[in-house]
């Protein structure tokens, strides 16, 4: 059980990022050991030279002052204060041969290293060297350096103290950074169980949203972080999700509705034709007519519908020509004009200037006749309907308006709605998705449509399209 709640644990974003946190401040402290381990060795390689240059200017004025032997009982003397086996002098000549030392016991056999002569005779300046002693754990230090004509004193000093001290600041921090890894994990998981908090109320919501919560909201707590940003997106999401699934519930309604009652009217027809007996032939007539009405209105709602779906989901890979605006417009007149006489209304056609669009030559036609049929429809006699056409510098500019029974503003929002059907229209003949696939065709084409309506007044859409080019 504990070990499969660890490997749980082990797979969880917090357990990641807790590793990384104590992986990256480990490694920081370890390179930033390294580099002040660098410096302090090198700072300790620098004392220890200047310890053996200052000796070599003390021995180079004794040399002045009182020759060659005083030189030589000096650094017995000195080797005996600081220790025999920490220090050694050795007095050569030029050529590499011995002119007196200290003891050298506890130093091994010793080379004279005929280069660091060399270069001495060449340019006069100290030559240091590392030495490795033979069954010593420490290494050494040494210098030669010229005294004055046929005299070069080496002094070589151990480096086991500037040894140990390094050995120290290792163990401690060795211990140091044990310490630092403890903290560092919990400072890390500390920090990522905080950043993940809200992480978490995402989670949370989701679930409750899988089981039917759609009312659950991420909080927002206003940090203005990439936490609080997600939190909002996932909010808007869910509000569009909880839209769309009203809207369906709603659709889906509105089709049976809109279904059954031509359905049930088909049902009655064809139930009144088989139990009735002894009928004319025109009463069969008129009973299959009234089928076929019905089938059509059906069929009409369902291609609609399809319509809608194909241009909302194609709108994109549309195949499109230019197309005359203006010319579409004077076709659509010229069929509704015979409708609107009927009706007692005005059909008024104001161009102001010709439009060319990039678009489907079917699918503007069929959006321009939705807009006049519902204009004629919605407006009693006497009345106008009028149709106008203008262009700006980029847009093309359609405007349908009438002085028809217009719409309150509280159902403005939601005519666009696919079988949304406003108080007044019901009593009309309709399916609630002409303006619905009116909009589908303006925003496949890339343009807005906009309505301003006043209840017993008018109401005017207003179509605007990208323009080809206008003149």
């Amino acid at each position: 059980m504990l070990f499969a709640k660890l490997r749980k644990i082990r797979r969880t974003l917090a357990f990641r990022l807790t590793v990384w946190y104590a992986a990256i401040f480990t490694a920081s402290s370890l390179l930033a050991f390294f580099f002040f381990y660098l410096q302090i060795a090198s700072i300790l390689r620098e004392r220890t030279d200047e310890e053996l240059l200052d000796d070599i200017e003390e021995f180079s004025a004794l040399f002045d002052e009182k020759g060659i032997d005083e030189v030589r009982e000096t650094m017995i003397l000195e080797a005996k204060n600081d220790g025999e086996k920490d220090v050694f002098y050795r007095l050569l000549n030029p050529g590499g041969e011995t002119l007196g030392t200290s003891k050298l016991f506890s130093w091994g056999e010793l080379s004279v290293n005929q280069s660091a002569l060399q270069r001495i005779a060449k340019d006069a300046k100290p030559v240091f060297e590392t030495l490795t002693i033979e069954g010593r754990r420490h290494l050494a230090r040494s210098v030669y350096a010229s005294l004055g004509p046929g005299a070069i004193l080496q002094i070589g000093m151990s480096l086991e103290d500037d040894d140990e001290f390094l050995a120290q600041f290792r163990q401690i921090f060795g211990a140091t950074i044990a310490l630092v890894m403890g903290l560092a994990g919990l400072l890390g998981w500390f920090m990522a169980k905080r950043a993940l908090t809200n992480v978490e109320e995402v989670t949370r919501t989701a679930q409750a949203i899988s089981a039917s919560d759609l009312a659950q909201r991420v909080p927002v707590k206003g940090q203005a972080d990439e936490i609080d940003r997600l939190a909002t997106t996932f909010n808007d999401m869910l509000d569009r999700i909880q839209t769309l699934i009203i809207e369906t519930k709603q659709m889906t309604e509105n089709i049976a509705h809109d279904l059954r009652s031509p359905i049930t009217r088909i049902r009655g027809v064809a139930e009144m034709a088989l139990l009735t007996t002894g009928k004319a032939i025109e009463e069969y007539e008129a009973a299959a007519a009234s089928t076929v009405e019905d089938c059509d209105r059906l069929l009409e709602m369902i291609n609609t519908m399809l319509y809608i779906s194909q241009t909302e989901a194609t709108a994109e890979k549309l195949t499109t020509e230019e197309v005359d605006v203006t010319s579409v417009v004077w076709d659509a007149c010229g069929l509704f004009q015979p409708v609107a006489e009927d009706k007692g209304l005005s059909l008024i056609v104001d161009i102001g200037t010709d439009v060319r669009v990039r678009g489907v030559l079917q699918g503007l036609q069929r959006m321009l006749a939705n807009l006049i049929d519902n204009a004629l429809n919605y407006t009693p006699s006497p009345g106008t309907v009028k149709i106008s056409v203008n262009a700006d510098d980029k847009l093309g500019i359609i405007a349908v308006s009438d002085t028809g029974i217009g719409i309150s503003p509280e159902e403005l929002p939601h005519i666009f709605r696919r079988f949304y059907r406003c108080d007044r229209s019901r009593s009309r003949p309709g399916t609630g998705l002409g303006l619905t696939l009116v909009q589908a065709i303006v925003h496949a084409h890339g343009g807005e449509i906009a309505v301003t309506s006043t209840p017993n007044v008018g109401t005017t859409f207003t179509v605007r399209l990208p323009a080809r080019h206008s003149f």
